[in-house]
């Protein structure tokens, strides 16, 4: 997949602009606050709606103006995975802040649903935000799941909304006290899409942990690592859909009581997490608990890589690889490494950001650089 042109407006500080952007990627050089996250952030926006900040629509428009747009043109990989050999779509994005309307539109034409626009970029964004997937808590290994999966397996997005709506539901007829045969109403359709949530979620663990393991390694040096899925429900080695579900309604029947006292359903996907260890002096310690600054960030690489893998054999397409100055807090050891690996990897267009020239070490002699000051990119 390859982004060849971008059009900004009113998106962050950044500048209205219309960018061609060459097919091996670019280099954005400039001082902090100028706009650099912004631009990567304003990409990565045409992938999943969505900021990668975790922005709410209304925080991302300029001060001053109503509304932001963003839309950009992709040629996606032709027969053969030649890169940027496919056909052209436009995809879309604007938001405006009366009225907090959003819109979306593929090749002009609004999608029946916006989930049908979802995942058009194949787009990996690596920041240093990123240590927060392992050293905060479960919610963020979660809505890491949940974007990997949604936009890589067909039918996941749909289930996930409804194990939403259907737990919510579950959950309000809780609080109120109501009888329970109104809770337990809700049962039969939250097993049925927790259970493919869940489902999913282990097949990508399971799929990708070897991966995850190998890359760590060659960041670290040394040290192996171990990715594994922690289910919010004990599957008693249930592997499949039925029998995932299976073991989520008996769950459900053994903790009436306490969902009665709290209010709310304890067990389920809602409780899923994904646990992050390494093994030292023949002990498995978890990276969220007793894990290094540079152990940490070297995980939360690892995960992105497996991320960059997935879009890879999912879409077969090359992903764009949006990298945030995400070398600026690795020891000098494991940034060369980092380097290494991704000079290796299949990757196709790059765009990275660095706050000065010296610090581009990634396709050093085939970026171009271009430079952005005050939210404008000069080419």
């Amino acid at each position: 997949m390859r982004l060849s042109e971008l059009q900004v407006r009113h998106f962050r500080n950044l500048a209205g602009q219309e960018l061609d952007l060459p097919a091996e990627g670019v280099a954005i050089v400039g001082e902090n606050a100028q706009g650099k996250t912004n631009l990567l952030e304003a990409i990565y926006y045409l992938e999943t709606f969505r900021s990668f900040r975790a922005a709410r629509d209304e925080r991302l428009v300029s001060f001053g103006q109503e509304f932001f747009r963003v839309a950009g043109v992709l040629m996606e990989d032709g027969a053969g995975g030649v890169v940027g050999g496919g056909e052209l779509v436009e995809v879309a994005a604007a938001f405006r802040a009366r009225g907090k309307r959003k819109k979306v539109t593929l090749n002009g034409q609004e999608p029946q649903r916006l989930g049908d626009g979802l995942g058009r970029v194949c787009a990996v964004v690596f920041s240093p935000a990123d240590v927060a997937l392992v050293s905060e808590g479960p919610g963020g290994r979660r809505r890491f799941l949940d974007i990997v999966l949604s936009l890589n397996v067909p039918g996941y997005l749909p289930a996930l909304q409804r194990f939403r709506h259907v737990l919510g539901q579950r959950n309000a007829a809780l609080r109120d006290g109501r009888r329970l045969e109104a809770v337990h109403a809700w049962d039969q359709g939250l097993v049925e899409s927790g259970g493919l949530v869940m489902e999913e979620r282990l097949r990508w663990v399971e799929r990708w942990a070897g991966e995850f393991s190998s890359h760590y390694r060659r960041i670290s040096g040394v040290q192996p690592a171990v990715l594994r899925y922690q289910p919010g429900v004990k599957l008693g080695g249930a592997r499949d859909r039925e029998g995932i579900a299976a073991a989520f309604k008996e769950a459900l029947g053994e903790t009436r009581d306490r969902e009665r006292r709290l209010g709310a359903t304890v067990v389920g996907p809602q409780r899923d997490d994904l646990i992050l260890t390494v093994t030292e002096a023949g002990e498995a310690r978890d990276l969220r608990e007793y894990g290094s600054g540079g152990q940490r960030r070297t995980a939360a690489l690892a995960l992105r890589l497996v991320e960059a893998a997935t879009i890879r054999e999912a879409r077969r397409q090359e992903p764009i690889v949006l990298m945030d100055d995400v070398l600026a807090e690795l020891d000098p050891g494991r940034s060369e490494r980092v380097m290494a690996l991704m000079e290796e990897e299949e990757t196709g267009q790059v765009l990275l950001t660095a706050p000065k020239e010296s610090d581009v070490r990634l396709r050093r002699d085939s970026l171009p650089r271009w430079r952005i000051r005050n939210g404008m990119v000069e080419c």
